[in-house]
């Protein structure tokens, strides 16, 4: 089964970047993915939601709860694979899930940020399976993002010749 037709299986409807363009420029200069060789790199990605705006801006241990993160983190794996999808043309292209970066916002205190990163991990490995969907991953916790978001990953994958 291809990656996209899993996501529609899930019912997950992809942000298409080549039509709205990537949101990213809304927090800096920056381009949207380098492919180098055989490995994409994405650049940040975050719980933007399709018709604009944050999805659960704040900090995780006082405005934003776990299941909350959970659900940034989630959202911000959709749009990383948007991204992905926008820069190879098809998900298809993809080999393997390399690594995650992610940063989650939270109070000093805050000790559970891996909980909120399992959102991202959870969804990358319902659409690829965990061969291909489950890689590498950090998670840091941090006083504050851009815009006041929750959560953001740089997430790199493997991905075919052309």
């Amino acid at each position: 089964m291809t990656p996209e037709r899993r996501i529609e299986e899930l019912g997950i409807e992809l942000p298409d970047f080549g039509e709205t363009g990537y949101y990213g420029g809304n927090f800096g200069t920056m381009k949207p993915f380098h492919i180098e060789g055989t490995v994409l790199h994405l650049s940040g990605h975050v719980p933007w939601k399709p018709e604009g705006g944050l999805l659960h801006p704040g900090r995780l241990g006082s405005a934003v709860t776990i299941p909350q993160g959970y659900e940034a983190a989630r959202l911000t794996a959709i749009n990383a694979l948007a991204g992905a999808r926008h820069a190879l043309g098809s998900l298809s292209c993809i080999r393997s899930v390399i690594k995650s970066l992610n940063f989650v916002a939270c109070e000093p205190d805050f000790t559970d940020i891996h909980k909120v990163s399992s959102g991202l991990s959870d969804l990358l490995v319902e659409v690829f399976g965990e061969e291909i969907g489950l890689g590498g991953r950090a998670t840091i916790g941090v006083q504050t993002l851009a815009d006041n978001i929750c959560f953001e990953t740089w997430i790199q994958f493997s991905i075919r010749d052309s």
